[in-house]
């Protein structure tokens, strides 16, 4: 089931986006949740994950563009789509990643057209995970959430786009849960999600969030390799 957000500090407009998606959503035949919120502060701090957010961008600090801006550095592979009465923050809005520029009033065609395109990008999202134990409880981690795990011993922190999952497994046990999975160990304390990697040199990968990852200089070439191989399967033109 799609988890979709509405952001539109107008009570009235949200509430008429809201109900064109659900019948969208529903002439598709998909099942979905929708929820509203008014105000960027509001849809950030929301304890839920959602797959497709609607963001109208005149709204009160932070507006639409700020409020995707964090959006990405919590979760880079969310699909975005703004909604504006003005066509004025177009360029801006390929800044962000957004999947969409729609403008008011939304024509429900062109609608149903990026709801198809935006739940069909979903739905080729990998759902591949691992199951992982902590105090006697199993958890299931999707591979497409993690952007790196840090090893310190035998304590392996995730960090994905949920935040920070603490467990205890061997680092060799671990590599082989994830070989052929796109990961990378590009240092004795980093196995890295290879999709997530922004840029690098020889000292460090940049992921899509910002962070820095070391590489030791011995994993290098083989980092190459495997980075430029991830790249090319997800439609770089290398």
């Amino acid at each position: 089931m799609l988890s979709i957000a509405v952001c539109d500090d107008e009570v009235i407009e949200c509430c008429n986006m809201a109900k064109k998606i659900k019948e969208v959503m529903e002439e598709m035949k998909k099942a979905c949740i929708i929820r509203q919120f008014r105000s960027g502060g509001e849809l950030l701090q929301a304890p839920e994950s959602f797959d497709i957010v609607f963001l109208d961008i005149m709204m009160q600090d932070p507006d639409g563009m700020k409020t995707a801006q964090m959006l990405r550095e919590k979760a880079s592979n969310k699909i975005l789509i703004f909604v504006s009465s003005s066509r004025e923050y177009v360029f801006e809005a390929y800044d962000v990643e957004a999947f969409q520029y729609l403008l008011k009033p939304v024509d429900e065609r062109k609608l149903k057209r990026v709801l198809q395109k935006a739940t069909l990008k979903t739905q080729r999202h990998s759902q591949e995970f691992i199951i992982v134990s902590r105090e006697r409880q199993k958890k299931k981690l999707f591979l497409d959430d993690i952007y790196y795990f840090e090893i310190k011993g035998r304590v392996v922190d995730v960090h994905g786009t949920e935040g920070i999952f603490t467990y205890y497994e061997q680092i060799k046990d671990l590599e082989n849960k994830l070989q052929d999975k796109g990961f990378f160990r590009c240092h004795k304390s980093y196995l890295i999600n290879l999709k997530y990697v922004d840029g690098y040199n020889r000292q460090e990968a940049i992921l899509d969030n910002g962070k820095r990852i070391v590489i030791a200089k011995r994993r290098y070439e083989a980092f190459c390799q495997e980075v430029l191989k991830v790249m090319r399967e997800n439609g770089g033109v290398l």
